[in-house]
């Protein structure tokens, strides 16, 4: 009554394009159909699987076509398609343009009081502003604030944004910021001394910041509690060195830069 025996031939391994193809996906729990060993999938290359039983034991399989049951049923496992990935992000979390061309400079322009403020705020923000078209340019200190600002004649699509060290009340930093009144300028500052102090510890694996006596220059100060034997710009390129994204800096600092970027960027 039939053409062959039924029970002939590998029951578990029918004929070409029969077998589904399922993705050897982390945790999926599968047997492997010669030699009964069932387990999950603990990992996957482009030859062969990981299986480990419930016992802790793993054993590697070939990814042989038909080679694995799920549910009773043989199946193909393939190797995973990977994830695609996510969009690359700048130093400072931003969602990187790929092929960027830095465009034509804005008028408006955020001003720093040192060389180590710009040289942090480039290695953080430089993707940043370079999309935006805005440049950073530092002082000297703020002493001469007011007549900067007259200087570089804010106005319509010309904003100015200033970040100040130790912008604290009753500091003279605070006094001096109180005299800038034009609403194209904005003045923030952070609460540090020093830019240096804006690097979170933990980056140079040190406890905290030392306190600085009044009277010793708060660099130098820093150097010599800290046992560093080296000048100020080598521990600066010390520290600058140990910043790679936005995460090793200090919250206080990173908002008002952010707040200096919208500023100047934002449509008059």
């Amino acid at each position: 009554m039939y053409e062959g025996d039924v029970l002939a031939g590998n029951w578990r391994r029918p004929g070409k394009g029969k077998i589904p193809k399922v993705a050897a996906e982390p945790d999926l729990v599968v047997e492997d159909a010669d030699s009964g060993f069932c387990g999950a999938v603990v990992a996957c290359d482009k030859e062969a699987v990981t299986l480990e039983d419930r016992f802790g034991r793993r054993r590697l399989f070939p990814l042989a076509p038909a080679a694995f049951l799920l549910d009773g049923k043989p199946v193909t496992l393939v190797r995973p398609t990977a994830a695609p990935a996510g969009p690359r992000r700048s130093a400072s979390g931003s969602i990187a343009v790929e092929g960027l061309r830095a465009r034509v400079a804005r008028e408006s322009r955020i001003y720093v009081e040192g060389v180590h403020d710009a040289a942090l705020v480039e290695k953080i923000w430089g993707h940043d502003l370079r999309v935006e078209g805005v440049v950073v340019e530092y002082l000297e200190g703020v002493d001469d604030l007011p007549a900067i600002v007259a200087e570089f004649d804010p106005g319509l699509g010309r904003r100015l944004g200033v970040l100040v060290d130790h912008l604290v009340p009753g500091s003279k930093e605070s006094r001096i910021a109180a005299q800038i009144t034009s609403p194209d300028v904005l003045v923030v500052g952070h609460p540090f001394v020093d830019i240096w102090q804006a690097v979170k510890p933990s980056v140079l694996r040190i406890p905290a910041w030392p306190d600085v006596p009044r009277g010793v220059p708060w660099k130098e100060g820093v150097i010599a509690a800290l046992g560093w034997r080296m000048e100020p710009a080598d521990a600066w390129r010390r520290i600058l060195g140990a910043v790679s994204t936005f995460t090793d800096l200090e919250p206080e600092l990173l908002g008002r830069v952010e707040e200096l970027i919208d500023f100047v960027t934002e449509a008059p």
